[in-house]
């Protein structure tokens, strides 16, 4: 059985480590991650498993240690999503940084029953300007009634009409 961790809490040393001695203490298996520090906060995202009464009892001793800590939680018990032969395209934007720019994106994929698997940004300052630049980066599934090439076509218009610099890369 799987479950999803999430964890927020005020960056310090130490914390993956109490977080992980306690699913390594219960015999659960971290099987996929995300870590990273946001402002001032770690965040930690993650995929675990373990038999049903070891995730019971996890989830039980994380609250705990949480709520000693002082970290925002979340436990959430799942199973493995089957994503059968979809193709996976990676895309990439980068654009000089305004509000709206992932809502665009996110819109646009929605729009064209494209999920989402994967989302990464960043801000950057430009090389000779400084001036902020925000790159995106994302895994998208087609719909098996999409092709690669209609995707790629409809996100150059879309591309070209939000004034963004963009990229698809096959990652099949």
């Amino acid at each position: 059985m799987k479950a999803v961790i999430s964890a927020i809490g005020h960056d310090r040393p130490g914390l993956v480590g109490e977080l992980t001695e306690i699913i390594a203490g219960k015999a659960a298996n971290v099987e996929d991650s995300r870590m990273t520090v946001l402002g001032g906060e770690f965040a930690v995202l993650m995929s675990v498993s373990a038999e049903e009464s070891v995730l019971d009892a996890l989830e039980a001793e994380l609250a705990k240690h949480a709520q000693n800590k002082g970290l925002a939680h979340l436990f959430r018990k799942t199973h493995e999503r089957s994503t059968g032969k979809r193709i996976r395209q990676r895309v990439t934007v980068s654009a000089m940084d305004h509000p709206g720019i992932v809502s665009q994106v996110a819109g646009f994929f929605g729009s064209l029953g494209v999920n989402i698997a994967n989302l990464d940004t960043a801000t950057e300052p430009a090389a000779h300007t400084g001036t902020p630049i925000f790159n995106l980066t994302v895994d998208v599934e087609l719909p098996d009634t999409m092709s690669a090439a209609e995707l790629a076509d409809a996100f150059e218009s879309f591309c070209n009409q939000a004034d963004l610099d963009g990229e698809i890369a096959n990652r099949r």
